[in-house]
């Protein structure tokens, strides 16, 4: 599996569409899942991430996977149509607060919804010295 990577501004349509881009297509594969994300945006997985996702929720004890419920119940299979787009329910696009104007980043393993101010705004507090430190408290 490769990376997925970039940052593509984008439009969800009056019917909740969205269209994503071929390269971003090409990195996630004809099939791939969308879920809740963390930090208010949605998570689109690749089937092979979403396959590691998932047998590592089978392995927890009952007792800790019913907190995933939420997840699962609101997760999604995407497949674009012939022009690229995919359906975004509205329970998800509301998860998300997500309104007309949006980013999609690739985030390595996954690809990232957010609303287009949202994103933008964390983006703006992200600095040199602050990447520097994340990158140290990383140890790369």
């Amino acid at each position: 599996m490769g990376s997925v990577t970039g940052t593509y501004e984008h439009t969800i349509d009056s019917k909740g569409r969205l269209f994503m881009p071929a390269k971003l297509r090409e990195e996630l594969g004809s099939v791939s899942y969308l879920t809740m994300g963390m930090d208010q945006c949605l998570a689109i997985y690749p089937e092979e991430s979403w396959k590691l996702f998932t047998d590592k929720f089978s392995s927890l004890p009952i007792s800790q996977s019913k907190v995933m419920r939420p997840l699962f119940a609101n997760a999604v299979k995407l497949e674009p149509d012939s022009q690229g787009r995919v359906v975004l329910p509205q329970r998800l696009r509301t998860y998300a607060g997500l309104g007309k104007d949006v980013v999609i980043i690739g985030v390595h393993n996954r690809a990232e919804i957010w609303d287009a101010a949202a994103w933008y705004g964390q983006e703006e507090e992200m600095t040199p010295e602050k990447m520097t430190a994340l990158m140290e408290a990383l140890e790369f």
